[in-house]
């Protein structure tokens, strides 16, 4: 076999190739799936939550494309902590993002399989298999099938979406449901900062994945700076979608005190209001099979790309370095992440909440340490000089992330702690045995 040291990934990827794989990660219609805890948390204001996550996201965003076009290395914030602030913090940056992107295939293959077994009454564990089983043989296959599943996938998602807010949009202003209001972005009723902070930190899963862009970086086949590019248009479409759905459906069903009863399936039961039994069940099943294939396709593709990373630079076990030499993808850690998910789908199928707020910890820490990166790579190490861009936008995200970062729950921050502090002792004893290696 061929190291990665041999033979590098294969550059296929353009900038539209890029975008769509960040729509297929973050999901079109993702508030489907959990907009019965947003639109409960934020006492009905689901649309400035999202509003709210998309401006904490901006930041991060132009932090990504900074950050990305000084160093285009396929392992995100991990190469830039390394490259930025050193080895040891880009390790523990890097650990935590495994906390984040590790864990999340699982999380989508839970939540998939669980909705389809209630949808088809075939068993969850025959659905969870099929999902790994298939999105493993694509990412083994090779980026370009990736990206053109995800051209798919991407397709069959908008007609859905489409679909709900069309017909949302001529009941409501046709006077058959609810009414048209600004309630769903702002209620000077029911409105408090706190308040809608708490339902951020739930939002921000919905706005994972237009980062995980940066790890194509080794398979882009333009200009450094595409990938930056790719990360912020990706995420102003997304936002904007996001926003759309949530104020339509907050107008069709403005009641969301009825909601918090089955907060499952809130939208499902505006998707039936809306348009009946079909838009009801495209929604439900959408919004399976896009967590269930779709998004963890992508996650399993990103996580591999920053297992291939850390391993290169001794990080890792070198074994997940290996490309395969025909295909030229990581297989070995795209067969990894599959054994993962596998063990963590098993151990976590009634623990979602636990497993969600895993994800959210990790990915919002990388956040506020790639702001941080930002400030030293481009205000202390080799100033720029540019001190909007490359200090007021990071300072800015650092301010945000860490207000929603500290909305978590105190369960989430305790065990996210505990795989930090799992991941000191591990980067020690990788020390000692670097250091045996030299000496001996």
């Amino acid at each position: 076999m061929q190291s990665v040291t041999e033979v590098g990934l294969k550059r296929t990827l353009t900038v539209r190739h890029m975008v769509i794989y960040g729509m297929i990660f973050m999901i079109p219609i993702a508030p489907m799936g959990i907009y019965g805890y947003i639109v409960s948390e934020s006492k009905g204001m689901a649309t400035m939550a999202y509003l709210v996550g998309m401006i904490a996201m901006i930041f991060t965003a132009l932090s990504y494309a900074r950050m990305s076009s000084a160093c285009p290395k396929a392992g995100s914030i991990y190469a830039y902590a390394s490259h930025s602030l050193g080895q040891r913090v880009g390790f523990l940056v890097g650990w935590l993002v495994l906390l984040d992107y590790i864990l999340l295939p699982a999380l989508c293959y839970i939540v998939s399989a669980l909705a389809l077994e209630a949808v088809t009454g075939l068993s969850k564990w025959i659905w969870l298999v099929a999902f790994i089983v298939f999105n493993t043989a694509v990412n083994v296959r090779g980026i370009h099938i990736t990206a053109k599943t995800n051209d798919v996938f991407a397709i069959c998602l908008m007609a859905v979406l489409v679909w709900f807010v069309t017909l949302g949009l001529y009941m409501v202003f046709g006077g058959y449901l609810g009414e048209p209001s600004i309630a769903p972005l702002y209620n000077p009723e029911t409105f408090s900062p706190g308040l809608i902070m708490s339902a951020v930190s739930i939002a921000a899963l919905s706005f994972l994945g237009f980062d995980a862009i940066s790890t194509l970086a080794e398979e882009n086949s333009g200009q450094a700076s595409d990938v930056g590019k790719a990360t912020i248009i990706v995420l102003f479409i997304m936002g904007g979608l996001f926003i759309l759905q949530t104020w339509v459906a907050g107008m069709a069903w403005p009641d969301f005190g009825a909601l918090a009863q089955d907060k499952d399936n809130a939208f499902y039961t505006i998707a039936y209001a809306v348009g009946g039994t079909p838009l009801k069940v495209a929604c439900a099943v959408a919004t399976a099979v896009s967590w269930g294939f779709s998004c963890a396709l992508v996650a399993q593709t990103a996580i591999s790309r920053i297992l291939l990373s850390m391993a290169r630079d001794g990080q890792l076990p070198k074994a997940l370095s290996k490309l395969h030499p025909s295909y030229q993808t990581p297989y070995v850690s795209t067969l990894f992440v599959a054994a993962v998910s596998l063990i963590v789908s098993v151990l976590f199928m009634s623990h979602v909440d636990s497993l969600t707020s895993l994800v959210n910890f990790g990915a919002l820490s990388a956040f506020f340490v790639l702001h941080l990166c930002v400030l030293n790579q481009f205000m202390i190490k080799t100033p720029s000089g540019c001190r909007i861009k490359d200090g007021l936008v990071p300072l800015a995200g650092l301010t945000v992330i860490g207000y929603v970062w500290m909305s978590l729950n105190v369960h989430s921050l305790k065990m996210g702690a505990v795989w930090l502090g799992l991941g000191i002792i591990y980067m020690a004893a990788n020390n000692r045995r670097i250091k045996k290696l030299q000496f001996s």
